[in-house]
């Protein structure tokens, strides 16, 4: 194989902000102009997805930058289709860099009868001749047992944890950091021992699917910043009872970081009139007007963490390193 001297990037529709500013961030650090490489993604008028690639991507690195959020469908088979076209075009290697994986919260049989469908998007984006994945904050760490190829998980902690540092760095004894559900603990316990403060959780129980009959919380909370962490935001029902509940319980603030701001139907309207203080998502899934114009919706860049894993990847060194936060710290430097 030749000597590559950068990687390239190709992206779908899925989130061109994003997909830029990981070039950026990999021109920065490369210290040489890195762009999107020339392609057109587009659909013919019964929406059947084409691709065509303008530059010639023989035995090149390429990464392909596409979430697979709404529309789910549509941005899966952009992934899949583009993964064809560069591999018919005799790319060396494909990374696919999902930063939300869509489909991953079928990730088990809840009833019978019923899909695995995170695992059958893992068989298709194999065939389609991805050979590594690039992701963040999978709903279920084992996921990436679903892939016979290596999968990169990367965690939004360690950034939640110097952004929360920032945000609160007067007031740190004061936080305690809540999960929504039993569920979630390792990943609340995460950033609470990242950031050196309590942990407390939200008990739910439910007495039909969808409807939340009672929340109790575990811990002492009175008084405390309250920020409750998760992985995936969807119509924020449960996440704005959760904040409700820690309220009622003597919290004096309610903060929320969640790492996909999936952010559906009456979402942003419930998070406004919510008594949460803030809500704080990264730009892993391109974020709508109405997010952006929320009084109370704040967004954490993750284009530095994707660009330097990228980077890592692309001339074979240590992804694990970006799990740490004083790593990171150097990275994200001029932010916080």
């Amino acid at each position: 194989m030749k000597n590559m001297t950068q990687p390239k990037l190709i992206a779908g529709n899925s989130n061109l902000t994003l997909a830029r500013g990981i070039v950026r961030r990999v021109s920065m650090h490369r210290g040489m102009t890195v762009g999107l490489v020339d392609a057109r993604v587009e659909r013919f008028n019964d929406q059947e997805i084409f691709v065509e690639v303008f530059e010639n991507v023989r035995g090149e690195d390429m990464f392909i930058v596409q979430p697979t959020s709404r529309p789910a469908n549509d941005n899966l088979m952009e992934l899949l289709i583009m993964a064809d076209a560069l591999k018919r075009s005799s790319a060396a290697r494909i990374t696919a860099v999902i930063p939300y994986f869509g489909y991953a919260r079928q990730d088990r049989r809840t009833k019978a009868r019923t899909p695995i469908s995170a695992k059958l998007v893992a068989n298709m984006i194999a065939t389609a001749g991805i050979d590594r994945v690039l992701t963040m904050d999978l709903h279920a760490a084992q996921i990436q047992g679903f892939f016979d190829l290596p999968v990169d998980n990367l965690y939004s902690s360690p950034v939640f944890a110097l952004d929360v540092l920032n945000q609160f760095k007067d007031r740190k004894d004061k936080i305690t950091i809540v999960s929504p559900d039993v569920g979630g603990v390792a990943r609340a316990r995460d950033l609470a021992q990242r950031i050196g403060c309590a942990l407390a959780i939200v008990d739910k129980r439910r007495e039909k699917a969808g409807e939340v009959a009672e929340m109790t919380v575990i811990g002492d909370v009175e008084d405390q910043i309250c920020i409750i962490v998760d992985d995936i935001c969807d119509t924020a029902g449960t996440l704005c009872k959760a904040a409700e509940t820690l309220v009622e319980a003597g919290a004096g603030e309610v903060h929320s970081y969640i790492t996909h701001g999936v952010l559906s139907g009456p979402a942003i309207e419930r998070i406004e009139k919510s008594v949460m203080k803030s809500l704080v998502i990264t730009d892993s899934i391109e974020p709508s007007d109405a997010v952006l114009n929320a009084r109370n919706i704040r967004i954490v860049p993750t284009a530095p963490m994707f660009a330097q894993a990228i980077l890592n990847i692309w001339n074979g060194t240590s992804v694990s390193s970006l799990f740490e936060h004083e790593t990171l710290s150097a990275i994200y430097e001029g932010m916080y």
